[in-house]
């Protein structure tokens, strides 16, 4: 017992001389093993950028039955995408149709999808980080070391990506086919009559 824990100081120790030399080298970079870890990086940050900071709106006209002229409405949404807490607002002091808009909403709460998909994306471009931190900071710790490249990295990698392709294939109507016309208990309301 003494000497195993001999044997883990020694190797711990080791390893915190090897640590300790930090040592920039561009040269994994140039390799497919460096350069894809760049690639994956950048995709990382358009990943969550584009979902995170998504605004968007929906404009509907609507013509009430005594007036000759359209009127528009609008929601407003954004991440994470919880349309049923989106409501319609109209222009201010603009009466559309003697109606409360406030009252309507859009159908659908995509908050899960969304979230996963940013969480998703931070952890990749954590990962994406660390992986060139070592693969530019301690190459001779990743190159003289037989299991870190394989446990850490590799299959960290393939876990990261399978949940991507997991994610990519859940959102595919190759899982399950789309439903257009979504039920008023997702959070829609039916129009008032006469519109």
């Amino acid at each position: 017992m003494a000497s195993n824990i001999y044997w883990v100081r020694q190797r711990i120790s080791r390893l915190g001389q090897r640590m300790s030399s930090f040592q920039l080298n561009i040269n994994p970079l140039k390799e497919p093993l460096g350069f894809i870890k760049v690639l994956e990086w950048i995709a990382s940050i358009f990943a969550f950028a584009t979902c995170g900071g998504f605004n968007g709106k929906t404009e509907i006209q609507v013509s009430c039955p005594k007036v000759t002229e359209n009127k528009t409405i609008t929601a407003a949404f954004g991440y994470p995408f919880r349309l049923n807490e989106a409501s319609f607002q109209t222009h201010p002091y603009v009466n559309v149709c003697d109606v409360n808009w406030k009252s309507y909403v859009l159908i659908g709460d995509y908050s899960s999808s969304a979230q996963f998909y940013v969480t998703f994306a931070v952890f990749v471009f954590l990962y994406c980080i660390a992986a060139l931190l070592l693969y530019v900071g301690y190459t001779s710790l990743y190159r003289d070391s037989q299991k870190l490249p394989m446990i850490i990295f590799g299959f960290l990698n393939m876990i990261l990506w399978g949940g991507n392709a997991w994610f990519v294939y859940k959102e595919t109507s190759l899982h399950s086919p789309s439903n257009t016309s979504a039920s008023h208990s997702q959070g829609g309301i039916p129009p008032p009559s006469g519109i």
